[in-house]
C-alpha cells in the first residue's frame, strides 16, 4: 500500500486483500463456487461479495470479474458499490450472484471473528484489523510487526479442511509478497 501511495495511487488494504483473494480463487476454484442440490457448481469468473454495513443492516454488493481488474479498478468499483449500498441505490443485480464473500471488520478495530457463510456460496473470508504485535524473528529475537488475522468459513459439504487450508496458505503467501499484487 505504501508503494502505491508513493506513486500517488490511493488504494486501501481491503482493495489489496480483494485482489489477493481473487488471485487465490483462480488457483483454488473449489472455493469459487456454489453448492446447490448436493452439487458443487464452480463459477467461471471471480465475483466477490463485499459485506457492507448500511443503515438498514448488512448488504453484500458483488464486485464482478475481480480476477480481471487492476487494484485501482477494484478500489473504484468497491467504492461505487459500497456507496450505492449505503445510499439505498443497489438493485438485485448488484446483490446477487457472488461466488465468494469478504467480510472485513478491521475498520472497527476487531482483531478476529468468524463470518457466517452466505449460501449458496461455499466460503467466506473474515478479515480483522491490522495490528502491531510482538513476534519472534530469526528464532531467538523479538520484534514488533504488523499482523492480520483472517478466518475462512467453508461449507464442508463442498470444501474439506485440507482444501481450505491450502487456499489460506496460498493467500498468506501472496499477501506476504506484495510485489505479486502490483
Amino acid at each position: 500500500r505504501e508503494g502505491f501511495a508513493a506513486e500517488g495511487r490511493k488504494v486501501s488494504y481491503n482493495d489489496l486483500i480483494l485482489q489477493a483473494v481473487a488471485t487465490t480463487l483462480i488457483e483454488h476454484p473449489r472455493l469459487n463456487a456454489h453448492f446447490v442440490d448436493g452439487q458443487v457448481h464452480p463459477h467461471g469468473e471471480v465475483d466477490i461479495g463485499i459485506a457492507t454495513d448500511t443503515a438498514k443492516g448488512l448488504l453484500v454488493p458483488v464486485l464482478r470479474g475481480v480476477d480481471g481488474l487492476s487494484v485501482e479498478q477494484i478500489s473504484a468499483e468497491t467504492r461505487r458499490l459500497t456507496e450505492a449500498a449505503r445510499g439505498g441505490r443497489t438493485g438485485p443485480d448488484d446483490l446477487t450472484g457472488g461466488s465468494f464473500t469478504l467480510s472485513n471488520l478491521g475498520m472497527f478495530g476487531i482483531s478476529r471473528f468468524t463470518a457466517i457463510l452466505n449460501p449458496p456460496q461455499v466460503a467466506i473470508l473474515a478479515v480483522g484489523a491490522i495490528e502491531h504485535r510482538v513476534v519472534a524473528v530469526d528464532g531467538s529475537a523479538m520484534a514488533v510487526r504488523p499482523m492480520l488475522d483472517m478466518t475462512l468459513s467453508a461449507d464442508h459439504r463442498a470444501v474439506d479442511g485440507a482444501t481450505a487450508a491450502r487456499f489460506l496458505q496460498r493467500l498468506k503467501e501472496i499477501l506476504e509478497s506484495p510485489g505479486r499484487l502490483a
